[in-house]
């Protein structure tokens, strides 16, 4: 009897201790850490958008003063000066990029090119363009997004005697003699938004 006794004793402990250390799991789970890692996607995103925001606003604020040219002179002397401002606002490096470049401070680097030519590449097999997230060699990351071409940008940036007025096309060969950005039409892939974070 006593046996018996014991052994019911000994089961009924080792039920209540397994109930209690699920109970214990559970509530560790609940109280989960949630993740420090900075979310470089929704962070590239919204540095994306309001560069954009600033460069496109003064732009038009150019264009409705000054018309084109009014649009090419706040290109070539604040353009530049602008983006690199806010990269020091945003703590990360802030550039626009492009197989066609128009400023040489544009040009690609050697990952920006590898990107660049995905998104080509994507585009040719008509497939979707989406931003991306990469590691770079250092352990930083870097956000890659698209930047499409509207109908707004082919008064700089289309065709020459089309879309692109030729008088207008000689100022800009004025301000930038090794011009590669034009001849594009609306809806094209223009370049992309490369933002490197420090941390």
């Amino acid at each position: 009897m006593k046996y018996f006794q014991l052994l019911l004793l000994s089961t009924l402990v080792l039920l209540v201790n397994s109930s209690c250390k699920d109970q214990q799991a559970s509530r560790q789970e609940d109280q989960a850490p949630v993740s420090t890692e900075p979310d470089y996607m929704s962070q590239g995103k919204e540095i994306a958008a309001r560069t954009f925001g600033v460069l496109s606003s003064t732009l038009q604020q150019a264009m409705n003063k000054d018309g084109v040219p009014g649009a090419i002179d706040l290109c070539n002397l604040k353009a530049y000066p602008l983006v690199d401002s806010l990269s020091g606002a945003f703590d990360a490096r802030i550039r626009r990029t492009s197989l066609k470049t128009r400023n040489p401070n544009n040009n690609p680097t050697m990952q920006e090119t590898r990107i660049l030519d995905r998104y080509q590449e994507t585009v040719q097999n008509g497939g979707e363009l989406q931003p991306l997230v990469v590691t770079l060699e250092d352990e930083r990351h870097a956000f890659y997004a698209p930047i499409r071409v509207n109908a707004f940008c082919l008064k700089c940036h289309g065709v020459v005697g089309e879309s692109l007025d030729e008088g207008h096309y000689a100022l800009i060969r004025e301000r930038y003699p090794n011009d590669k950005a034009i001849d594009y039409a609306d809806g094209d892939l223009r370049g992309i938004w490369s933002i490197e974070f420090e941390n």
